[in-house]
């Protein structure tokens, strides 16, 4: 299982939007766009695919924890 079926599987279990996805990484103070988003959502045979890397991943999960826990 890769990084991006994580975040998809994560995505749709929690009921976000991209933007939702966004706010969460903003906590943590990484910055993308929603274009950059999208483009990990994508199939992999699709032109725009991009594989979401650890560093992605784990401040997409340290956010999470922010939003649900808050911080320390």
């Amino acid at each position: 299982m890769t990084n991006n079926d994580v975040l998809k599987k994560l995505r749709v279990a929690l009921s976000l939007r991209d933007t939702d996805i966004l706010d969460i990484l903003k906590l943590v103070e990484f910055n993308m766009s929603k274009s950059e988003i999208s483009a990990i959502f994508r199939k992999e045979d699709h032109p725009n695919y991009k594989e979401c890397g650890d560093q992605l991943l784990r401040n997409f999960l340290n956010g999470l924890i922010i939003k649900q826990r808050g911080k320390r």
